[in-house]
């Protein structure tokens, strides 16, 4: 026979053995040891330590877009952990009657200056960062500011008014 069949063809045109090892030849392209259980695991975790790993975030420059994606599911969680806090300080009411509004009005009113301006920026900053951002989120939705200029520039525009709205909210009010 003067071509070279490949053995997945010889499988499927079901061509016997016998004439698979004579186009083939004889030579067996794997071997195979039999290993316990203790010899397999430390076979399995020299082959894990020689794999090639994925890069780490720390080998990568920061760039806006990055760090805009991470913000914003960052103060996600943060505003739904608040709210579940909340929620759950409120429930506690018949249990702990001092936890209701007043008290927690009379607390607050009770503390210093820079700690209620603290306190207020402290929450302001996801819900308004989520909220500039969503907005950003809905323009891409449309289909504008999908450039790279234009995603720079909106997150740019995110970021200063975050900062505005934070400031604003916190001291201003």
């Amino acid at each position: 026979m003067s071509f070279i069949a490949r053995p997945s063809l010889l499988r499927a045109v079901g061509t016997a053995p016998a004439l698979r090892a004579t186009l083939l030849g004889s030579r067996r392209f794997v071997s195979t040891e039999k290993l316990n259980e203790l010899e397999n695991l430390k076979l399995l975790n020299t082959q894990r330590l020689a794999r090639p790993r994925s890069p780490d975030l720390t080998i990568y420059r920061p760039q806006i877009t990055m760090v805009a994606s991470g913000l914003h599911r960052i103060t996600g969680v943060a505003i739904g952990g608040a709210f579940y806090a909340a929620a759950l300080v409120y429930l506690l009411h018949p249990i702990y009657p001092a936890i209701d509004s007043a008290h927690l009005i009379d607390f607050f009113h009770g503390l210093p200056t820079l700690a209620k301006g603290s306190l207020k920026a402290l929450v302001a900053f996801p819900l308004t960062y989520h909220s500039f951002n969503g907005i950003r989120h809905l323009m891409w939705d449309v289909g504008k500011g999908l450039t790279i200029k234009g995603v720079y520039v909106s997150g740019y525009a995110v970021f200063a008014a975050t900062a505005v709205a934070t400031l604003y909210l916190a001291f201003g009010l």
